[in-house]
């Protein structure tokens, strides 16, 4: 017998958010799956926070950092990573939320949730053509940075445990990879 999982559109899913089905459940839409998100420990709650207080002030007017909100993409995905870094869209906002073209890069820190993170969200986030992803591994206390998408995977995966590195959009700022990790 073969086992076949219902799928969502994202229609589908802003209609039971709009409905108040899915109010008592912390859910992400990944491919037209509806999936539970991972609850946050203290490390990532700290280290998620201070990194987007730092990028923040690191990058000033020119992003809005939103932490923890939705994203839309056109594969039926709308995952809520830890930190967007975002064109400045302001109101535009209200009525949408960031779609790839909008989206500058995404960071993600798992402990609980780090094989999702690295495997099903990167390909998610390659397959509609994201630039740039990093993912905070909090076990080992590293930064995976997924560059080049390309046929629905990143082409260039780099691990990084300290120095600093250049987002691709903002090629002019030096990232701190210690304050990225730790705060």
């Amino acid at each position: 017998m073969t086992v076949i999982a219902a799928k969502w559109t994202i229609d589908e899913y802003h209609r039971m958010i709009d409905a108040g089905i899915l109010s008592d459940r912390q859910v992400e839409l990944l491919k037209g799956e509806i999936v539970e998100m991972s609850p946050e420990g203290e490390p990532h709650a700290y280290s998620s926070h201070e990194a987007a207080e730092y990028l923040s002030q690191l990058l000033g007017n020119r992003t809005t950092i939103r932490q923890a909100k939705p994203i839309t993409l056109p594969n039926d995905s709308e995952p809520e990573p830890d930190i967007a870094i975002v064109q400045r869209l302001g109101r535009e906002y209200r009525e949408h939320h960031p779609y790839p073209e909008n989206i500058f890069w995404l960071i993600e820190y798992g402990n609980s949730s780090l094989e999702k993170d690295l495997e099903t969200k990167s390909k998610i986030y390659a397959e509609v053509g994201i630039r740039e992803y990093w993912v905070v591994n909090l076990k080992k206390l590293h930064l995976v940075v997924f560059r080049e998408p390309l046929d629905g995977e990143y082409a260039t995966k780099l691990t990084l445990t300290g120095g600093t590195i250049q987002p691709l959009a903002f090629p002019d700022v030096s990232v701190s990879v210690v304050q990225i990790i730790n705060g």
